[in-house]
């Protein structure tokens, strides 16, 4: 008598499908999927579209710590024990987001090694991107963080062919994201676009040049 395989399993499918504990819903433009300081139990996965993650300090100042777009999760710290979240996410655009309910995830990770791969896959990219940021920050120019945040946000060394264009995203949330100021973020920008790094007319798109640029330690650019 043969035995039955047990059919293999593919994240991807798992990720584009409601089933217990887990859920898709389309978010729109602006529109919140957590707020700082609510119960941390879910976890979340980009199918479409781009997110902003903003923490606001006591003293109300906001920042940005991070976009977010396709094929990344989001909330995972709750799997650890965090209690409460400790910022907001909002869609900058419309975007198709998986709820995972934090039992549902638990069990898939325990029970499916291919899932668990994925996710360790995402934890180790997340954390090889803040210690760049952290290193970003103390070391490189704002205009240089300029540089390098309009190139991950094109998807330059990421799989798959780079997003040239990048989805409408205003000189203040760039500002925020640099820490730096609108002025002088309007300045760079003008500047990049002067030596043909980029296009800007509304929507940015990003080209291969300004990637050579950060490798070759220039953007304190000389036209």
């Amino acid at each position: 008598m043969a035995i039955k395989r047990r059919p293999s399993f593919n994240p991807k499918s798992f990720l584009a499908k409601i089933g217990e504990g887990r859920s898709i819903s389309t978010y729109r433009k602006d529109q919140i999927v957590f707020s700082q300081g609510d119960p941390a139990d879910e976890v979340f996965f980009i199918q479409s579209g781009k997110l902003k993650v903003t923490v606001v300090s006591e003293q109300g100042k906001e920042a940005v710590t991070a976009i977010l777009g396709p094929d990344e999760f989001f909330g995972e710290a709750c799997i650890a024990g965090q209690a409460l979240r400790i910022s907001t996410v909002a869609a900058m655009m419309e975007s198709v987001i998986v709820r995972l309910e934090k039992a549902a995830i638990v069990r898939v990770i325990h029970q499916e090694p291919a899932f668990s791969e994925m996710f360790i896959a995402h934890l180790l990219g997340r954390t090889i991107r803040v210690e760049a940021d952290l290193v970003d920050q103390l070391f490189n120019s704002s205009e240089k963080r300029l540089a390098r945040i309009l190139l991950l946000l094109a998807n330059f060394g990421k799989e798959g062919k780079p997003e040239t264009i990048i989805a409408k995203i205003s000189q203040e949330t760039l500002a925020e994201m640099i820490g730096t100021t609108r002025s002088r973020v309007s300045f760079f920008m003008n500047r990049f676009r002067k030596l043909g790094f980029i296009d800007y007319n509304g929507h940015i798109a990003v080209h291969t040049s300004l990637l050579n640029a950060v490798l070759h330690e220039q953007p304190e650019i000389k036209a």
